[in-house]
């Protein structure tokens, strides 16, 4: 029987992934429970312990330093002792969960889905655990089935009550990350250093990524051979498009990089306004701003600049409007707009942003002409904010009309066509 006891709390031990040595701590501490259950309230001072042998499962216990015989408490204190074991190898069940879920927080796990609750997916992780991946973490356009085997990166473990809640995520940049350390050896070896990543789950996501060594290709080894390592990350993603770009410490670079796959003509950088306008060929606008802007979105989470595209037409006129907009003002250099166009500034809206201070410390006009410059800027600013606001309202009632119209037209030739 001894020998038995050992055996089972070696199988919960195992199977529950449990200390073996908090389970005969649990087992003393409910046999104590058990013997004062059986004592009652008058012995509740009673000092009482109980010793299990930890390789032969002997069982000693003693009350007041007198020797007891645990087996002939009877019954209700060996329901008392079931009971208590209960709670307590579930308690430590709970924590041995926790302990082990909380320190892969950010890894990618397998598992496998068992049903649907309101819209989350339910997966059990290891055949012992349940986790969550709510609807809101899935990815958009992809579809689950019961039974099927789904990798998703654990994204948050927290207790709630008396329960441990394992939160998935297949939409979190993070799960970009790990499955380019799973297919990328040189990813999980540090040799390619994926630097910034900006992801619409579902959608699109950009990479950017650096070599350490000269011999490696970061790009390259990134998408393998025919494609081969790109191709198991968008196939377990359902198709999401992944542009991998080349990292590069130099902004101008980065940007024109990230825009890909359009090519830029000209990139120009205002560090006062956190901006950076880009000349795209006509033939590249639609490319560089991307279905629904997302290209370019994406390209500015990625370089952490704020991005305008601008054709070559649309950024002459721009300087133009500066260049027309100042001439007037009394004793400016003619220059004037060639320094504003080195600090990224392009239009007279970017003027009035960056305020005085950066014309006082970076071109170096005095304070008053300065304030000169703003206040035009700002004038120029809010005429050209009205005419635009105009044309947007003509656009928008021009359009409106046409689809009424059009509507009309319609309603006309049906009786037509039942006919």
């Amino acid at each position: 029987m001894n020998q038995e006891l050992v055996r089972i709390v070696d199988n919960i031990a195992r199977d529950k992934n449990i200390d073996r040595e908090s389970i005969f701590a649990d087992l003393e501490s409910a046999m104590v429970s058990a013997a004062r259950k059986y004592f009652g309230k008058s012995e509740v001072e009673a000092d009482i312990q109980v010793r299990i042998d930890r390789q032969t499962g002997e069982i000693v216990a003693f009350k007041d330093g007198q020797q007891i015989d645990i087996k002939k408490l009877g019954r209700i204190p060996a329901q008392t002792a079931k009971q208590v074991m209960i709670q307590k190898i579930k308690a430590d069940e709970r924590q041995s969960v926790y302990d082990e879920f909380v320190e892969r927080k950010g890894d990618i796990i397998s598992g496998t889905s068992v049903r649907f609750e309101g819209g989350a997916l339910i997966v059990t992780i290891n055949n012992r655990t349940e986790a969550i991946l709510p609807k809101s973490e899935q990815i958009s356009g992809q579809s689950h089935h019961v039974g099927e085997r789904i990798r998703s990166l654990i994204l948050d473990v927290r207790e709630s009550g008396s329960q441990i809640k394992i939160i998935l995520s297949r939409t979190h940049p993070d799960f970009i990350r790990r499955l380019f350390e799973l297919e990328v050896p040189e990813v999980a070896e540090n040799i390619i250093e994926i630097k910034a990543l900006a992801r619409e789950a579902g959608y699109r996501t950009k990479i950017a990524v650096l070599s350490s060594d000269p011999k490696v290709d970061a790009v390259g080894a990134c998408v393998g051979v025919r494609g081969s390592r790109i191709k198991n990350i968008v196939d377990e993603l359902g198709g999401e498009k992944i542009d991998i770009v080349r990292w590069n410490e130099s902004s101008h670079e980065l940007i024109a990089n990230a825009l890909m796959p359009a090519k830029c003509s000209q990139v120009a950088l205002c560090f006062e306004l956190g901006g950076a306008t880009v000349v795209v060929p006509e033939d590249q606008l639609s490319l560089a701003i991307g279905k629904h802007g997302q290209n370019v979105r994406l390209a500015a989470r990625l370089t952490d600049w704020d991005i305008d595209i601008l054709t070559p037409e649309e950024y002459n006129q721009e300087v133009e409007r500066l260049t027309n907009g100042l001439k007037d003002i009394e004793g400016l250099d003619y220059a004037f707009v060639d320094k504003l166009i080195a600090l990224g500034v392009i239009s007279v809206l970017d003027l009035a942003e960056i305020g005085a201070d950066p014309l006082i410390k970076e071109i170096g006009l005095n304070p008053e002409m300065a304030k000169r410059i703003i206040q035009v800027a700002e004038d120029l600013a809010r005429k050209q904010t009205a005419e635009t606001d105009k044309r947007t309202i003509a656009e928008t009632l021009m359009n409106e009309t046409a689809r009424l119209n059009e509507i009309a037209k319609k309603a006309e030739i049906q009786p037509e066509i039942n006919g």
